[in-house]
């Protein structure tokens, strides 16, 4: 899945170029699904990238350049790099797009100037007027010196009212963890606090208005985010400090049992789609899954397999050393046929202290710890965290934790046909109501007094 978050403020790329002004638009086939892509490039020299039905406007782009027809530029924020012809006329580039380890085909063609096409219906998407109130609020986390800011949602009545904190998954999210459109955490906060749960939800740091951002800051830091926000609801009159749990998705079911660990006094953890064994083998085997979702050969998907654990064995073996880390996955990549220029922005984010720590960290003690009543509920489609490799992992950890497997649930806990994230766009559902019914029960049932 190309993931183009909302990104901090960095200063964007300056084209080299005057006759490159305008914008630029293409598609990338992901998983079978076209994923629109636009490059504008202002008048004042100032580049930005587009993803409309990720909900995704204003990412920077760095180094634009045309050198002997041959267009280049690079987005960091989602660590992707594009390299293309020009075309005679100007009007086309045609190339590659590469990110991470992967590498698609890109053309870019000059748009004419209108209005952008409206994004996909979403009809889950809460709108007001709302049955419960609503508050843009703002935390402090003193010990990374940076302002989180987000949305709470009470419910309207006597309180203090149980309280849950909402963690996204990886890669820099907003409040409504958005993607394709959809807003996920938007659809979960309504759902919760019409049935009596007070929901916080924040942008993720260098998101919106939080502060911080950047491939230096890892999940054991994200954590502290989560200790901080569980602190803040515990000094609100309406909040009832004894029945305050965390609830994460994919990497912030990483970040749940940290917090916790950390000294949250959660008093309930919600995983949804949360990993049990390693970053490194949850990769592998999600290039594997994936694979095959697609239709690849069985002898092709051992050789990708074998090909991620190798690049992954880099990264692991050298966590403690960006530089070590670096080499180390330059020559793996060297080796599996990526040139220099292709494999710059993979050994750039494989390499980072972020990426590093979730490849090596095993989130077993974390979980193995926790004190209170747990809830992980998977998607049986997913493939990027597989609910057997995961649910097997977590039942043997904790016992006494409720696993649940939705079956025909992908990642985003959709009803999907395949579970490929090419398909997390077409969908018109945003959260299936096996979903919300199962955690939405659960809380309501460990909560009540």
């Amino acid at each position: 899945m190309i993931a183009m978050p909302v990104p901090p403020v960095v200063a964007p790329a300056q084209a080299e170029a005057a006759d490159l002004v305008g914008r630029w638009e293409g598609a990338l086939n992901v998983g079978g699904t076209s994923l629109p892509l636009v490059i504008r490039v202002e008048a004042d020299g100032q580049v930005f990238m587009d993803s409309p039905a990720q909900n995704a406007h204003g990412i920077p782009v760095t180094e634009l350049s045309e050198t002997g027809g041959v267009v280049r530029f690079t987005v960091p924020v989602a660590h992707g790099r594009f390299e293309g012809a020009r075309s005679a006329d100007g009007q086309t580039w045609t190339g590659a797009w590469s990110q991470g380890a992967a590498s698609m085909p890109l053309i870019l063609t000059r748009a004419a100037t209108g209005a952008e096409p409206a994004g996909p219906a979403r009809p889950q998407t809460p709108v007001p007027p709302f049955p419960y109130a609503a508050e843009d609020v703002t935390f402090r986390n003193e010990g990374a010196g940076i302002t989180l800011a987000g949305t709470l949602t009470v419910p309207v009545g006597a309180g203090p009212f149980p309280a849950v904190v909402l963690l996204t998954g990886s890669g820099a999210q907003d409040r409504d963890e958005t993607v394709f459109d959809h807003k996920p955490f938007a659809v979960w906060a309504d759902a919760l606090t019409r049935r009596g749960i007070a929901v916080l939800r924040y942008d993720d740091r260098g998101v919106g208005g939080s502060g911080g951002g950047g491939l230096d800051e890892t999940v054991d830091d994200f954590a502290t985010d989560a200790v901080t926000a569980v602190a803040w609801l515990r000094g609100r009159s309406d909040i009832d400090p004894a029945r305050i749990g965390l609830m994460g998705h994919s990497e912030g079911g990483l970040v749940a049992p940290l917090a916790v660990q950390q000294g949250a006094p959660a008093a309930f953890v919600v995983l949804l789609a949360g990993p049990a064994v390693t970053g490194a083998d949850i990769i592998v085997e999600q290039v594997a899954r994936i694979a095959t979702a697609a239709g690849v050969t069985p002898e092709q998907v051992a050789e990708a397999r074998g090909r991620q654990a190798t690049f992954m064995a880099a990264v692991v073996n050298n966590k403690d050393d960006g530089a070590a880390a670096a080499s180390a996955l330059e020559g793996a990549l060297r080796d599996a046929g990526r040139s220099p220029e292709e494999s710059r922005g993979s050994v750039v984010m494989m390499s980072s202290p972020a990426y590093r720590f979730f490849a090596s960290y095993d989130p077993a003690p974390a979980l193995a710890g926790l004190n209170m009543p747990l809830l992980a509920v998977y998607g049986g489609k997913d493939v990027q965290v597989p609910a057997d490799q995961n649910s097997e992992a977590l039942s043997r950890i904790r016992p006494d934790a409720e696993v649940v497997v939705l079956p025909g649930l992908n990642h985003l806990m959709q009803t999907s046909g395949t579970g490929l994230p090419g398909e997390y766009g077409t969908i018109t559902e945003t959260l299936a109501l096996a979903a919300l019914t199962t955690v939405g029960d659960w809380i309501v049932r460990v909560t009540t007094k």
